[in-house]
């Protein structure tokens, strides 16, 4: 609280959209009275599956009611703007599986839901060792999780922003979206287009136009870098006019669906894009790249053709594609 009384008045903020991402596991009306008194507007909560079996697969128990709870805890304080952190492609997740979730999650109404595919990165996530990953969803039925999940809450009303993140009507992203006004950055979609992003604590990533930083990883030393009155940023990328440009092309077809492109991009993307595009699942208006609307669950493949960093794991995704697409519910495929 001393924190951010203090973040408030050092950047005069008046009218600030507080946020709050919490592990429901260690919520408690206690909390939900802390959150109400530090005039939060928006709580994040790491929902990820309802099935019973997916939890103990994954070391995260949160059984449904106790997420009840926490849900009308935080209306109980005024706090009604609730997002949902879902995932697919757990071990052992079956469509059923999902379906039950999403009926849940419809039923408890948040005004934001994410669904996000579980990538299995042991080697990065240390925790993810623990995971039995012999039983995880082959990418034809990730693919079928991933639609089904855009199926089900269209049809429930909510408004689709990208390709993985749904909103009520009335939430400001979905306002957002219908104006063409949403943006990405490291949280995911959202309504907030500033060219600059402050991260304050460990691990925490900046973003400035021309330049990406990340903070000490490590508490303890981060703290001994803040009282020794030193930056905490221990490594960062400067990025150049060709990755600007590769951004704005990023950018554009995550978030509107489209992109204009130069002159001097265009027979190489309309070389790279050729697989996609004999599967309608794009188009080309001249200079124009549009994703079609059957495409959108491949628009995170089809944007990341523009990703000079990662050809290689794109090789084999386009390797998989035809087969991805035979097993799809999409017209277009």
């Amino acid at each position: 609280m001393r924190l951010l009384d203090l973040l408030l008045t050092l950047f005069d903020a008046h009218h600030p959209e507080i946020s709050i991402e919490l592990d429901p596991r260690g919520f408690s009306a206690e909390w939900a009275l802390v959150l109400a008194a530090a005039h939060v507007t928006r709580v994040s909560l790491g929902v990820q599956t309802f099935a019973p079996h997916i939890q103990q697969a994954i070391g995260r128990i949160q059984p449904l009611s106790h997420i009840e709870r926490v849900v009308a805890g935080l209306r109980l304080r005024d706090i009604n703007a609730i997002n949902f952190d879902l995932m697919y492609g757990l071990p052992g997740q079956t469509l059923a599986d999902l379906d039950d979730t999403l009926e849940e999650t419809i039923r408890l109404a948040p005004s934001r839901i994410s669904l996000f595919g579980y990538a299995h990165l042991p080697h990065m996530i240390p925790r993810q060792r623990q995971i039995d990953a012999s039983n995880l969803p082959d990418h034809k039925l990730r693919f079928e999780q991933a639609w089904r999940g855009y199926e089900r809450l269209t049809e429930a009303g909510y408004v689709p922003v990208g390709f993985d993140h749904f909103a009520l009507p009335s939430d400001p992203l979905a306002d957002a979206a219908r104006e063409g006004r949403v943006s990405r950055n490291f949280q995911g979609f959202t309504e907030d287009d500033s060219p600059v992003l402050i991260g304050i604590g460990a691990s925490a990533i900046s973003r400035f136009p021309d330049l990406i930083v990340q903070n000490e990883k490590r508490a303890g030393v981060y703290r001994d870098l803040i009282a020794a009155g030193q930056l905490t940023p221990v490594r960062g990328v400067v990025i150049d006019a060709d990755d600007r440009e590769r951004r704005r092309i990023i950018r554009e077809l995550l978030c509107q669906g489209n992109a204009c492109l130069e002159a001097g991009w265009l027979r190489s993307a309309h070389t790279a894009l050729a697989a996609f595009e004999r599967l309608h699942i794009l188009r080309w208006d001249d200079d124009r790249l549009v994703v079609e609307d059957d495409g959108l669950p491949y628009a995170r493949l089809i944007a990341a053709q523009f990703d000079r960093h990662r050809g290689a794991i794109l090789r084999d995704d386009l390797e998989r594609l035809p087969s991805i697409c035979a097993g799809s519910t999409t017209n277009g495929a």
